[in-house]
Formats: structure tokens, sequence, C-alpha cells
């Protein structure tokens, strides 16, 4: 059952202008933006769309987490994308005036911010550069899934852990070697599907690094003993 609410007392326009798609609109665009959005709460479980639901904005996380997935014909999960505070989803989707192709649901208590289709569409007529920088965050999704796509043809189960583990320090390698922690953000069966593994191999695979000294696990913590060996590690 959802138990969705409206989120009242939100600064929708000021919250945008802190968004990297809309950090280059002034106030006057922010605001006819926010005339358009409608946020709302959701508590975990909640549904935010379903497959074959009309797709008539995209949708902006403010807090907490979604979960966007589809389901084979006999009802197993295949979790597609876990997305965070800031980050955006069915862009491109709402483009193609199909319906939703995926389904979206909250993983915690979370706020969600949808930007409605109309108020999108005008705001391209107006100013071709929000078009130009809403096709630069499409283009960064499609490359990412691109990547896993190859990630998964080409890299063993347990090279895709590491990928997972070490992706934030390939980021920031200021001190690579360093022993760091990894606090999994979802349920090891969450992670599994969005890895394509199961949660049994994917449990194994923790534990197989952690009996070869290079991670020790703390319930959803996973510290990073040696990041350099973990990188290079060859399965057994």
């Amino acid at each position: 059952m959802d138990h969705r609410s409206h989120a009242s007392g939100f600064d929708i326009a000021r919250y945008l202008s802190l968004q990297p798609l809309f950090q280059e609109m002034d106030g006057e665009e922010l605001q006819r933006l926010a005339e358009g959005c409608s946020p709302a709460r959701l508590s975990r479980g909640d549904m935010v769309f379903r497959v074959g639901e009309p797709c008539e904005a995209f949708h902006v996380m403010v807090t907490g987490q979604v979960k966007l997935f589809v389901l084979s014909p006999a009802g197993q999960e295949k979790v597609i994308e876990i997305v965070g505070p800031g980050q955006s989803f069915a862009e491109a989707l709402m483009f193609t005036h199909r319906p939703y192709i995926v389904n979206a649901q909250a993983l915690a208590d979370s706020l969600v911010l949808s930007v409605g289709k109309q108020a999108v569409l005008d705001e391209i007529g107006r100013d071709s550069r929000f078009a130009l920088r809403m096709l630069a965050g499409i283009s960064r999704r499609l490359h990412g899934l691109v990547r896993d796509v190859q990630a998964y043809a080409l890299h063993s189960g347990a090279q895709r852990v590491i990928g997972y583990l070490l992706r934030d320090r390939a980021v920031d390698d200021s001190h690579p070697d360093e022993p760091f922690t990894v606090t999994l953000p979802v349920s090891k069966a969450t992670i599994a599907s969005r890895l394509s593994l199961t949660p049994e191999y994917f449990s194994r695979v923790l534990h197989e690094f952690e009996a070869a000294g290079l991670v020790r696990i703390d319930k959803r913590d996973v510290h990073i003993l040696d990041p350099k060996r973990l990188a290079t590690y060859q399965a057994p």
C-alpha cells in the first residue's frame, strides 16, 4: 500500500538551484519550474511508479533511496539502478511518450521531487541550454549502463564485487593504499541484484575476501584492509 504524502514547507525552487541540472537557471526560471513540480514523502516500500503507468514527469531524489527494477515473468527481481540524494531518474523515458518500462520503489523513507513534463518542455522552449544540460545527464546515465553491461560480460563475479567496493576510491585516489570502510547502503540482496549476482554468491565472495585478509565484515560495514591487494585479487 502506498503511504505517500506531500511535503509541506519544502522550498522547491531553492532545492532545484543546488542541483547541477538547474544551477544555471535564474530565479524566475526556477520559480516557473518549481510550479510544475510536486514533492512526495514516501515510506520504505512505497512505489514511485510501476511498469505500464504513464510517464508524465522525471524525478529528483531529495532524501532517501529508490531502486529501479524489473520483474521476470516468474517474478524474479533485477535491480537496474539504486538512486540516492541529488540524483535524478526517468528523464529519457519522459521524452518517449511511452509508459514506464521499469518500477521504482523506495528503499528507505524518502522525499522525491517529480518535475512535470510540461514544465520541462516549456523551459526547453525558452532556453535551449536547458535541453543540452538534460542531454548531458541522460548521456552520463547511458554511459554508466553501457559500462555495467561491459562489466557483466567481461568481468567475473568476484571482479564485479571488487569494482563495487573500490568504486569510490577510484574517484578519490589521493591515498589509494590506505584502509577505508564501505558501508553497504542497501541490503546485500539488492546490491547482488544490481551486480547481476545471486545473494548467495555475493555473500560467498565477501567471505572469501575476508578469509584472504583483504576485508573485515561488520554487518553492513566492509572494512577494506588492503585496497591494493584487493584490486589485483584473483579468485582461486
